[in-house]
C-alpha cells in the first residue's frame, strides 16, 4: 500500500468534487459531494446547527483513497435512529455523551452508509485503518462514541470484524416483485384492503385534485424552491415537533442545479396546472431505488397524504422500472399500503469500557427482539409480500417469510 496521509476536514470544500465523487460506488444521491455541500453552504448542516463537519480522508499525495463521512454532533436530531437511552446510560455513568460522531447522510435516513474506498483498493484493511484514526480521534477529542448509521449491508460485515457493535432497527419499504400496474399492486392485497385504497384514491379526485409527477431537469427551478414552502408548513403544523431542518437556500440550490435536480421526482397535486400546486410531495430517485423526502399541503383532504406520498409514488416507480420505494421513517399506517417492515442497522463504538461492555451485553438480546417484532409485523400484513429477514450476528435466525394474508370470508 502506498505511504498514506490522514486529514480530517471540517468541510466539503476541502474536497475537490471529483475526487470525493470518484470513490462513490453506486448512484446513491445523498452522498454525492454537491448534496452534502448544499447542505453546509445552505446553512442546514452546520455547526450552529449541532452538525460540524468532521470527514477523514486518506490521500497518496494528491490523491484521495478513501473518505469517511462523519460529523461531530451536539443532539440526536435528524438521524431517526433514537439512542436517547444511551445519553441516559452515560449519564448515569457519569460520562458525558454529546458531543458524538456520526457517520451518516444528514437529516437523510437513507440506508447505504459506508466508507467510500477507490476501486481496487483493500476495503477490509483501509475500513480497519480508518477505524483506528477514528478511535484515536476519539480518544484525544474525549469523544464518547462513533456511530455510523444505516449502513451498507455489504459494507457491514468490514467494520464489524473491525469491532464494530450492531444494533437493529426498523423502516418500512416497498418492493417490486415484479408488478407491470398499478393494477397489479392491487391485486396483492386481500379484498378489504383493496377497498380501502380504492377509496382513499376516489377521495382525492372527488376533491377535483389530479396528481402529476414531475421528473429530472424537466421540473421547474421554481417548483423545487415552492417545495420549501409544503415542507415549512407541513412542519410547523407539528409546533416544537416539526423536524424542520432544511432552510429555503438548500431547497433554491437544488432547484439551481440541473445535476442535482436530475435525481429529483415532485408530485404535485392540482386542480389545473401541475405548475399551480394545492399540495406536493418531493422525492429523491437514484438506480433502481426511490426516496420519500418531504411533502405539505395548503389543503386539508381526506386521503390526500396517502395518495401524494404512496400511491402516486407507487405507480410512476412501477412504471419507470423502480425496484425499491423507501417512503422515509415512522409510520405504521405505511404498512397497510404496500411497505414492509425492513431490519436496518447502525454501527457504534465506544471509548469507555464499561459503557462499551454494558451495551454489547445489551445489544444481542435487543436485537433479537427487534428481530421478532419486525417479524410480528409482517406476518399481520394485508398483502402478499417476500421477506428474508437477515441473521444478524449474536441472534438467532427467524423464520423466512409468513404465509400471505388470506382474503376475509364473504359476508353472509
Amino acid at each position: 500500500m502506498a505511504e498514506l496521509r490522514a486529514r480530517w476536514h471540517q468541510s466539503l470544500a476541502e474536497i475537490p468534487e471529483p475526487a470525493w465523487d470518484g470513490l462513490l460506488a453506486d448512484d446513491l444521491p445523498f452522498y454525492r459531494w454537491r448534496w452534502l455541500r448544499q447542505l453546509e453552504a445552505s446553512g442546514s448542516v452546520v455547526p450552529r446547527q449541532g452538525w460540524q463537519g468532521c470527514h477523514l480522508g486518506l490521500w497518496s499525495g494528491d490523491t484521495l483513497l478513501a473518505v469517511a463521512p462523519l460529523y461531530l454532533k451536539g443532539h440526536s436530531y435528524a438521524e431517526f435512529i433514537f439512542d436517547q437511552s444511551f445519553a441516559q446510560l452515560a449519564g448515569q455513568l457519569g460520562l458525558r455523551y454529546y458531543p458524538k460522531l456520526v457517520g451518516m447522510s444528514p437529516v437523510s435516513p437513507v440506508q447505504g452508509y459506508r466508507f467510500l474506498i477507490a476501486p481496487g483498493e483493500d476495503a477490509a484493511g483501509l475500513t480497519a485503518l480508518m477505524l483506528e484514526l477514528i478511535d484515536r480521534f476519539c480518544r484525544d477529542q474525549g469523544l464518547l462514541s462513533c456511530n455510523f448509521l444505516y449502513v451498507d449491508p455489504q459494507w457491514q460485515p468490514l467494520a464489524e470484524a473491525a469491532g464494530c457493535a450492531a444494533w437493529v432497527n426498523q423502516q418500512s419499504q416497498w418492493s417490486n416483485p415484479g408488478h407491470r400496474h398499478f393494477d397489479d399492486y392491487l391485486a396483492s392485497f386481500n379484498a378489504n384492503q383493496r377497498r380501502n385504497i380504492k377509496r382513499e384514491r376516489k377521495a382525492v379526485g372527488a376533491a377535483g385534485l389530479q396528481v402529476t409527477p414531475l421528473v429530472g431537469e424537466a421540473i421547474p427551478p421554481a417548483m423545487v424552491e415552492r417545495m420549501h414552502d409544503f415542507y415549512a408548513q407541513h412542519c410547523e403544523r407539528w409546533g416544537p415537533w416539526g423536524s424542520k431542518y432544511l432552510t429555503e437556500p438548500f431547497f433554491a440550490a437544488v432547484g439551481a442545479d440541473p445535476a442535482l435536480r436530475r435525481a429529483l421526482v415532485l408530485f404535485s397535486a392540482h386542480r389545473g396546472d401541475p405548475g399551480d400546486p394545492v399540495a406536493m410531495s418531493l422525492c429523491v430517485r437514484g438506480g433502481d431505488h426511490l426516496w420519500g423526502r418531504y411533502w405539505g399541503s395548503e389543503v386539508a383532504i381526506d386521503c390526500l397524504h396517502f395518495e401524494v406520498c404512496y400511491y402516486a409514488p407507487i405507480a410512476w416507480a412501477i412504471e419507470a422500472g423502480i425496484r425499491h420505494f423507501d417512503p422515509g421513517a415512522g409510520g405504521s399506517h405505511k404498512r397497510r399500503r404496500g411497505f414492509v417492515a425492513q431490519p436496518r442497522v447502525s454501527l457504534h463504538r465506544w471509548s469507555d469500557p464499561r459503557f462499551d461492555a454494558i451495551l454489547r451485553d445489551w445489544l444481542p438480546g435487543a436485537n433479537a427482539e427487534m428481530l421478532r417484532e419486525i417479524a410480528a409485523i409482517n406476518a399481520e400484513l394485508p398483502f402478499t409480500a417476500d421477506y428474508d429477514p437477515p441473521h444478524v450476528p449474536g441472534t438467532l435466525p427467524l423464520p423466512h417469510s409468513p404465509p400471505a394474508c388470506p382474503d376475509p370470508p364473504a359476508a353472509g
